[in-house]
């Protein structure tokens, strides 16, 4: 990680979870971090909490609504203008709706569709022009995807969502391809997680408390923190590894 160090990455979806257990992780190993999300209260905590630790990078807090793409232009402009742009980009932001494809909700579909495909989509363009700007030819854009894009459970409230991760997958092989196309060193990887104790299950399940406390008591799950040192294993491989994704799951998860 020490090439990695004073660069600057983009987290987003940074105030909770994954984001930020990856956004802390990026700052202790030196990095500036633009940790991105719609509120930005506990990016500032965590921020402060990083510089009261000493650890020798800082995190960033930057408010932007990544549905709109308006708020990610004018982000990325931001992060020209301070820090002249973008070398690691680790698209975390995703959200649940639990609207199955029969009686589902059109504006939940769109809101995972806005978030989960479009959001991952402009990011990505935005900071590969970034890195071809500055001729930067050993950048990383990593996806954070699931499980759920790799195989369709039986469960309804999520089948809509699980085709928003098929796309991910889609979409960092085909960054992939393009970036060999564009014969550029910059790297693409997912990574896939199975359950993660979060509050990911709460949101999914925002009417029924109890259901989504149910789904992290039945196993041992896997920890944000476990994602974040994933990440620093993907940053840390040399330059002429290319990792595709990473599959993870619970050692008790069945599906």
């Amino acid at each position: 990680m020490e090439r990695w160090k004073d660069r600057v990455a983009l987290v987003t979806g940074a105030s909770v979870g994954i984001g930020a257990a990856v956004a802390r992780a990026l700052v202790q190993h030196g990095m500036k971090v633009v940790g991105c999300a719609r509120s930005v209260d506990k990016i500032e905590k965590l921020a402060a909490e990083c510089q009261s630790a000493g650890y020798p990078g800082i995190l960033i807090p930057y408010k932007c609504d990544l549905s709109n793409e308006e708020e990610i232009l004018s982000m990325f402009s931001a992060i020209k203008t301070l820090h002249q742009g973008v070398d690691v980009c680790i698209n975390n932001a995703g959200l649940a709706r639990p609207e199955p494809l029969l009686s589902g909700k059109t504006e939940g579909w769109r809101m995972m569709i806005d978030v989960n495909v479009l959001a991952v989509s402009i990011c990505t363009r935005e900071v590969y022009q970034s890195m071809k700007e500055r001729n930067i030819d050993d950048g990383h854009i990593i996806n954070i995807n699931s499980m759920n894009g790799h195989s369709v459970v039986p469960q309804s409230v999520v089948h809509f969502y699980s085709a928003t991760k098929y796309a991910v997958t889609a979409l960092t092989e085909g960054l992939r391809q393009e970036l060999r196309e564009a014969k550029t060193h910059i790297r693409a990887t997912c990574i896939s997680p199975g359950l993660v104790e979060t509050g990911f299950a709460f949101k999914l399940h925002d009417n029924d408390p109890e259901r989504a406390a149910a789904t992290y008591e039945s196993i041992r799950c896997l920890k944000a923190e476990d994602m974040a040192n994933a990440v620093i294993y993907v940053l840390s491989a040399p330059p002429h590894v290319q990792i595709g994704d990473i599959q993870m799951r619970p050692t008790e998860q069945i599906s």
